[in-house]
């Protein structure tokens, strides 16, 4: 008896390329490659896209800015909701003050005329521009000792803040920024010194008789601002006044050498 042939159902291959090749048919389908980060195309249709009309772009440009003003115009403003005309200069802003760094220089030009009421309110800014000037100076003399120009300053101030507060006790009321910005501006004598040596010849005793009168000039002008702003400084005037002779003697030896 001869047995019946059992037939078997077979399920059609799908390709993931799409369409079934021909039985017996060699040709391989290829898939298009894409551009990296980009959808398939199968689904690029699917993607929404926001209109955007170019027109109406154009007219809202040439028609005003898009802060909500007209470009131009003195109304306009900040995403914050201040005007640009509130706002204060940029150098306001960093604390620093050109006209009232001018007349406390101008102060000190004057040794006899002193007005410590300009120096009653400290700044850091004039002193720094006297430092940079000081600096320059000695940088054109052939001498770079910006650190250590910086560290004298530094211990400068400390050094006379520690003693007119010791000499005045308990009733001291000296700040430090305060006693830094009256050395800072004090030291506008050294300055002049310093640019004033790029033309006097080195050597022999007339650059030391120069160096002398800036010095006392100096000493003179930070010693009548500590005795303004510190309480009872008429009393210790003369320990105060060494304390800054030994502060700008030694800015004029670094000049000097």
């Amino acid at each position: 008896m001869a047995k019946e042939a059992k037939q078997f159902a077979i399920p059609p291959v799908v390709f993931p390329s799409g369409g079934n090749p021909s039985a017996g048919s060699n040709i391989q389908q290829r898939r298009v490659p894409t551009a990296p980060f980009q959808p398939p195309r199968s689904s690029a249709s699917s993607i929404p896209f926001m209109s955007f009309d170019i027109g109406s772009a154009a007219a809202a440009s040439t028609s005003g800015s898009f802060y909500g003003g007209p470009i131009g115009s003195g109304s306009s403003s900040l995403p914050g909701g201040t005007g640009f005309e509130d706002e204060e200069p940029l150098l306001d802003e960093l604390g620093i003050h050109p006209d009232q760094i001018w007349r406390k220089t101008k102060s000190i030009l004057h040794p006899f005329r002193v007005n410590p009421d300009l120096h009653k309110e400290s700044d850091m800014s004039g002193p720094f521009l006297l430092y940079v000037s000081l600096c320059l100076f000695q940088l054109l003399a052939g001498k770079i000792q910006f650190g250590v120009i910086l560290g004298w300053i530094i211990v400068s101030f400390f050094f006379l803040y520690v003693v007119v507060n010791m000499l005045a006790g308990r009733n001291g009321n000296l700040e430090l920024h305060r006693c830094a910005s009256v050395v800072g501006y004090s030291l506008l004598p050294v300055v002049i010194l310093s640019a004033t040596m790029l033309f006097v010849p080195q050597g022999g005793s007339f650059v030391f008789a120069v160096a002398a009168v800036f010095v006392l000039w100096a000493t003179r002008v930070c010693t009548g601002l500590m005795v303004a702003l510190v309480d009872g400084g008429d009393e210790h005037r003369g320990l105060i006044a060494y304390a800054c002779f030994l502060i700008y003697t030694l800015f004029s030896f670094l000049v000097i050498f």
